[in-house]
């Protein structure tokens, strides 16, 4: 098999998001993260909810401490059907507070309809700022995204995501690693020229009216006449992008979740998050054209390595050859692992791990894309919530805050 041409695949990538991004995020400075202090619109937080527990009370109760002005911010919660008691205790975190309402759908609709049947709700609102259930918000957070609406043209603003779980075993370890680097580094070259291509649902601002514009859209994504409950902020984003809006993302603006524990849970995450890269990385194609050139040669460089990759692995096993790129792997992510040890040295001890800690991800990494890859190709039109089948608990709040088979996004696959 000729692999010359995965090469320069990786290599594309790799400049992107490694070289070019980071260099254009420090030639272009603060003008790459504006903000505007003077802008105080209405705000309304909308959490779609399904089977969070008491998770749900700590998101609700971190949210009516924002130092945002309480007479122009308003919580939305859109219960779906939960088959647990998550409902009962979203009820008991709003008792006393006015300015949150909490509403249940009448049938299980997925998280895009639930979060559309809030943004009506909030009639008053300018901005929604969408926050999904499992998370603690830091208090500053609404300020912080609200005022990076500089432009009128700016219709989405997201933030970043902590790992509130970071020492909990060398899985969550590994992910808090992933995750500096998918925040920090990746994003750089999108963020260049407000053209983001996925804000996280974890924490993400958008205006209202844009919202309500696209909302025919929204309802009626689906594969095969099946509609989709999977990716809807990576859809989301790109339908504003596809829209002529601008996409911005600031690292002022955070909150925290629990990262998966379990391989098994990890596996879940992975395999929801590439059919999400796979169905909007295809479904771009047909507008990637009118993205910026940078950025329409990385997002076409992306899908195709994410289709080949696997291919080249299983390639490599075949032919004897898999130890080899193993090794390549395990240099890559080695070195990953330096530069955020670097990175994070000046962090307390709690809030950062050792930078040996990313090295299993050399493993991990070649296995998920070869087995969740095919696997999500295949099963496209799934229309599970996928990771909220059972009741869960978030954390209580914090205080805190590809040579063939190089991996193509070698420290944030998929999300966030």
């Amino acid at each position: 098999m000729e692999l010359f041409p995965i090469q320069l695949l990786f290599i594309v990538v790799l400049m992107n998001r490694y070289i070019l991004g980071p260099f254009l995020r420090r030639l272009r400075g603060s003008s790459i993260d504006r903000a505007d202090d003077t802008y105080r619109p209405r705000v309304a937080i909308v959490i779609p909810l399904f089977n969070e527990g008491k998770g749900i009370f700590h998101a609700i109760r971190s949210l009516l401490e924002q130092d945002y002005p309480s007479d122009l911010l308003q919580i939305v919660v859109v219960d779906d059907c939960s088959n647990d008691d998550s409902y009962t205790w979203a009820l008991k975190a709003a008792e006393g507070h006015a300015n949150v309402l909490v509403m249940r759908n009448p049938e299980n609709m997925g998280k895009r309809k639930g979060i559309n049947r809030g943004v009506k709700a909030a009639v008053d609102a300018e901005i929604i700022v969408s926050v999904d259930s499992d998370v603690i918000v830091d208090r500053s957070a609404v300020r912080n995204l609200v005022r990076r609406f500089v432009s009128s043209r700016i219709a989405a603003v997201g933030g970043r995501t902590y790992v509130t779980n970071r020492h909990q075993n060398w899985l969550t370890r590994m992910v808090e690693i992933k995750f500096h680097f998918a925040q920090q580094w990746l994003k750089d070259l999108e963020r260049s020229f407000r053209q983001v291509m996925c804000l996280s649902g974890c924490l993400t601002a958008y205006r209202r009216h844009v919202l309500l514009e696209l909302e025919p859209i929204l309802e009626a994504r689906s594969i095969a006449g099946i509609p989709i409950k999977y990716g809807e902020d990576r859809f989301l984003t790109r339908q504003i992008v596809k829209h002529d809006y601008e996409t911005v993302y600031t690292l002022d603006a955070f909150c925290f979740t629990a990262a998966p524990a379990t391989l098994a849970g990890y596996f879940s995450q992975q395999l929801r998050w590439r059919r999400s890269n796979l169905v909007d990385l295809l479904g771009g194609l047909s507008h990637a054209w009118r993205l910026h050139p940078v950025i329409t040669i990385h997002y076409v460089s992306q899908l195709a390595l994410l289709l080949a990759y696997p291919v080249v692995i299983v390639h490599n096993v075949l032919t004897g050859e898999f130890l080899d790129i193993l090794s390549f792997h395990f240099l890559v992510i080695g070195l990953l692992g330096i530069i955020y040890r670097l990175e994070t040295r000046h962090l307390p001890e709690d809030r950062r791990v050792h930078g040996a800690c990313f090295l299993p991800m050399a493993l991990l990494m070649p296995v998920t894309y070869a087995l969740f890859t095919p696997l999500a190709l295949l099963t496209l039109d799934s229309g599970s919530w996928e990771t909220r089948g059972s009741p869960s608990v978030a954390p209580a709040p914090s205080t805190e805050e590809n040579r063939s088979g190089l991996p193509p996004n070698p420290a944030g696959e998929g999300s966030p």
